[in-house]
Formats: structure tokens, C-alpha cells, sequence
């Protein structure tokens, strides 16, 4: 428990004290978001806001980690998967911000990227969890072997959670306050599952880090975390649940990352078999209850509030 304790205050650290610091340099540098013009009209004063601002808390997630990583080796795949998709969400970032290309990374880089580094963790994953893929099913009184469906599920899950990730952060505080809860799930589920340790100081190092963040990200956001931030937020998500034996419960506690993604999907395919006619009034969803008049603040409270009765019914499940 003490571990669990500074892990979390380590990270909360390490990002306040980071964030005065990098802000500043990420405006010094022109490092800002460029807001699209067919997007809520709210939204066109945030133009100019610094952007991969994710860094902040990645640098306390790592160091946290660092700190008790001979202590618990098996943060490692936990942390790779966090660590690198991190990193691809930072070269997006900077083509798109620094580069001043708006397109960012062309989807087949980011995807071949993503397929990559989900490889990598699958082996990573068998290193340190045996060759199992098993997982926890709702109400079922043991784990299932998804058979030979295991691995092309890990990979759909692992991309899927990091698009749902990256899908959800478009309003200030929004994706920062809905993975603390998930994270929070995730500690609580490592204390309840015998020997999982390490998935409890790497979720306690990503709420402390998140806490601190929103302090910059909280509604007028200061700072945006960028696909840097976002697709490391999912990495850390997928592969939490995974170490856990858990991917199928994402299905209940990520249940925004899910609608989120779902919103779109049914988006863009009526959108082509209607030639032109849309469900919402702007996809992700986030962006239907702006136009519908919702705020920003309204909008990421009852969205965190979802994910934490979620959480706690899944948290129920879990302890049957």
C-alpha cells in the first residue's frame, strides 16, 4: 500500500512541477492546436492553445515507474506499450504541429506503427504472463481461452482501446478524467486479483499524473495532451487489461472510449450509404451534445460520472 501511495504522489509531482515548465516552452516553440472550422464554434478561441501536453504526465508515469521498476518487473509491458504508442502520437503531433502538415502521420504509417509495437507487447505479454491470453468473463466462475482467436483479438482490442482513447480527448479534461477512473478500476482490480502488484503502481503512477495534468487541462484548458498523450492513455489501458486477465470487461469500464468509437462508425457509414445524411449532428459524440447545447463542463462531468458507476458495476461483477 505505501508502494501503491508514492507511486501515485511520485507522478502527481513530477507532472505539476513539469507542467509551468514545458507550457510555457510548448508556447515559446508555437506548439499549438489548430481547431477545424466545421467544429463547434465554441471551440475556434482555443486555436493557438499549446498542444502535446500528454508529455507532462508521461514524464510522470515513467519516472514513477522507473523508481520501483527492478522492485516490479512486470511493469514492463505495461510500460512499453504506454511508452511507445506515446511516442507515435508525438511524431504525429509534431508533423501536424511543427511541420505544419495537417495530415500528420498518413494512416497506413500510424497503422503499420500501431501493428508493430502491438506485436512487440504481444510477446512481451507471453515473457511475462505465460502463453495465455485467457480472460475473465462476467459471471463466469473461471477464466476463458479465446482459442485461436486469442492473438487477432489482442490485436483488435489493443488498437481498438487506443482509437477509442484518441477519439474521446476533444474536450478540455474529458479523456484526462474518464482513464483516471479507469485507471482507479484498474488499481483496485490488481488488489483484488492475487499478484498483481505491478499493474497496481503503474495505475496509482497514471492517476497521480492525470490528477496533476487536469490541474493544466480542467476546463479553460491550458494546455491539450495531444495524440501523444491520448494514444499513450490507451496503450496504458489495453495493456493494464490484458496484464489482468480483463479485456473483456473494457467493454464495461472504457464504455465511453466504446460509444465514442461507435459514434463515429455510425457516422461515417450512414453518412456514405445516405449520401450525406448524418445520425448526429457532429461525431464523436462529445461533439453532438455540444451542438445540442450541452458545455464542455456538463459534457466531461457526466461522462466521468458514467465511467465511475460503470466502473463500480464491473468492480461488483468482478468480486462474484
Amino acid at each position: 500500500m505505501k508502494d501503491l501511495i508514492f507511486s501515485l504522489l511520485i507522478s502527481f509531482a513530477v507532472s505539476a512541477v513539469a507542467g509551468p515548465i514545458l507550457i510555457p516552452l510548448l508556447r515559446q516553440l508555437k506548439i499549438g492546436q489548430t481547431v477545424r472550422s466545421e467544429g463547434p464554434e465554441t471551440h475556434l478561441k482555443k486555436s493557438g492553445t499549446p498542444t502535446m501536453g500528454g508529455i507532462i504526465f508521461i514524464l510522470g508515469i515513467g519516472v514513477s515507474s522507473l523508481i520501483f521498476f527492478r522492485k516490479y518487473n512486470g511493469l514492463v509491458p505495461i510500460l512499453f506499450l504506454t511508452i511507445c504508442f506515446g511516442v507515435i502520437g508525438f511524431v504525429d503531433d509534431y508533423i501536424k504541429v511543427v511541420r505544419k502538415q495537417s495530415t500528420g502521420l498518413r494512416a497506413w504509417q500510424k497503422f503499420s506503427l500501431q501493428l508493430g509495437v502491438t506485436a512487440l507487447f504481444a510477446c512481451l505479454l507471453i515473457r511475462y504472463e505465460g502463453a495465455t491470453l485467457d480472460m475473465y468473463v462476467p459471471f463466469a466462475d473461471h477464466m476463458v481461452d479465446p482459442g485461436f482467436l486469442g492473438l487477432p483479438l489482442l490485436f483488435f482490442v489493443v488498437l481498438g482501446t487506443d482509437t477509442g482513447a484518441n477519439f474521446t480527448d476533444g474536450l478540455d479534461g474529458l479523456a484526462s478524467s474518464v482513464t483516471a477512473v479507469i485507471a482507479a478500476f484498474f488499481l483496485a482490480a490488481s488488489l483484488l486479483i492475487e499478484g498483481n502488484t505491478p499493474v497496481a503502481v503503474i495505475s496509482a503512477a497514471v492517476i497521480g499524473g492525470l490528477l496533476a495534468f487536469l490541474l493544466f487541462n480542467a476546463y479553460p484548458a491550458k494546455v491539450f495532451m495531444g495524440d501523444c498523450g491520448a494514444l499513450a492513455l490507451g496503450g496504458f489501458v489495453a495493456a493494464a487489461a490484458y496484464m489482468l486477465h480483463l479485456q473483456f470487461y473494457l467493454l464495461i469500464v472504457a464504455v465511453i472510449y466504446v460509444i465514442e468509437v461507435l459514434s463515429v462508425m455510425l457516422q461515417v457509414s450512414y453518412f456514405k450509404l445516405t449520401h450525406g445524411k448524418r445520425i448526429f449532428k457532429m461525431a464523436p459524440i462529445h461533439h453532438h451534445f455540444e451542438k445540442c447545447g450541452w458545455s464542455e463542463t456538463r459534457i466531461v462531468t457526466v461522462f466521468t460520472v458514467i465511467t465511475i458507476l460503470a466502473s463500480l458495476i464491473a468492480f461488483l461483477i468482478l468480486g462474484m
